[in-house]
């Protein structure tokens, strides 16, 4: 068994910026939970900075960013910037979940970003993209 298996997943699921809609995040960071990861939720109306805060202060493997206000292309790229600033880019699977744009998905990752999810993505496939892709622990 590999120590992946033998640990959980620490995940952060953020809201950023002015979107008020969070039923989503709650809606992921439950199921997140029931698959056995740790879960943190940013609550609502946070900066870049402070969700790179607390994604490196709780040491997760896995950052989802929940937008849905239009930003994603201002305030994502902020958050990598962050990250990266830490030497927690490389170290974090970052997921963004909400109404992105099919033309605007390459840049989020060229940017870092390793998966969009849509509206209606079944959360069994978001989870088993975690479970795939979360970066193992030093």
């Amino acid at each position: 068994m590999s120590g992946q298996a033998q640990r959980s997943i620490r995940c952060l699921v953020a809201k950023v910026g002015l979107d008020g809609h969070d039923r989503g995040a709650h809606v992921i960071a439950r199921a997140f939970r029931d698959a056995g990861f740790e879960v943190v939720y940013s609550g609502l109306h946070k900066a870049p900075e402070e969700i790179v805060q607390a994604a490196v202060q709780e040491d997760v493997d896995v950052l989802g960013i929940s937008i849905l206000s239009g930003a994603h292309n201002t305030l994502v790229p902020k958050i990598m910037d962050g990250l990266a600033e830490y030497g927690a880019k490389e170290d974090t699977l970052v997921l963004v979940g909400g109404v992105i744009p099919e033309e605007d998905r390459p840049d989020l990752r060229e940017q870092g970003v390793a998966a969009v999810f849509g509206p209606g993505t079944p959360i069994e496939e978001t989870i088993e993209f975690v479970r795939e892709n979360a970066p193992e622990r030093r």
